[in-house]
C-alpha cells in the first residue's frame, strides 16, 4: 500500500513550515504545492531567492514520490537539475511537479514553477529510493 503525503500535518515537514511552502495536491505520482513570496524569501537584488525556488522544485518532488513509496522505503536527492527562466519579486508561486520514471532504487522526477502567469523554473530530478532504518 501506498504512503500519503498529509497536506497539512504541522510539524510533518519543518523546512516547508520555515519557508511558508503548503502543498494543496499530492497523490498518484503528482504534487502542487504554493509558495507567498515575501521579503525573507528575496536576494540582494529584491527579487525570489533561487534557493527558495529549488527547495519547492525539490519539496514538490518528494511529495510526488511518496504516493510511490511503500510502507518501508524513504527517499532521498540524488540530484536536481534546475534551469531559471524569470525572477520575481512579490506574487504567489506554483510548483507542479509528477513522477517521470520509478524504477526498483531510482525515480526520476519533474517540477515546473508558474507565477503571475509566467513559467519561472523547470526542474528535473533523480531520487534513491531504499528501505528504511529500523529504530
Amino acid at each position: 500500500m501506498p504512503k500519503q503525503f498529509p497536506l497539512d500535518a504541522p510539524g510533518f515537514h519543518p523546512f516547508a513550515e520555515l519557508i511558508g511552502l503548503r502543498f494543496t495536491k499530492s497523490g498518484k505520482g503528482h504534487s502542487e504545492c504554493v509558495l507567498e513570496i515575501n521579503e525573507r524569501l528575496l536576494n540582494p537584488h529584491k527579487v525570489i531567492h533561487g534557493g527558495a525556488v529549488y527547495s519547492m522544485a525539490d519539496t514538490g518532488m518528494g511529495a510526488a514520490l511518496y504516493s510511490h513509496l511503500a510502507k518501508d522505503e524513504i527517499c532521498a536527492t540524488v540530484e536536481i537539475k534546475i534551469v531559471y527562466f524569470a525572477a520575481l519579486a512579490s506574487g504567489l508561486l506554483t510548483c507542479k511537479t509528477k513522477v517521470i520514471h520509478r524504477g526498483k532504487r531510482i525515480a526520476v522526477l519533474e517540477s515546473e514553477i508558474r507565477g503571475n502567469n509566467r513559467l519561472i523554473a523547470k526542474a528535473i530530478g533523480t531520487y534513491s529510493i531504499f528501505k528504511a532504518k529500523g529504530d
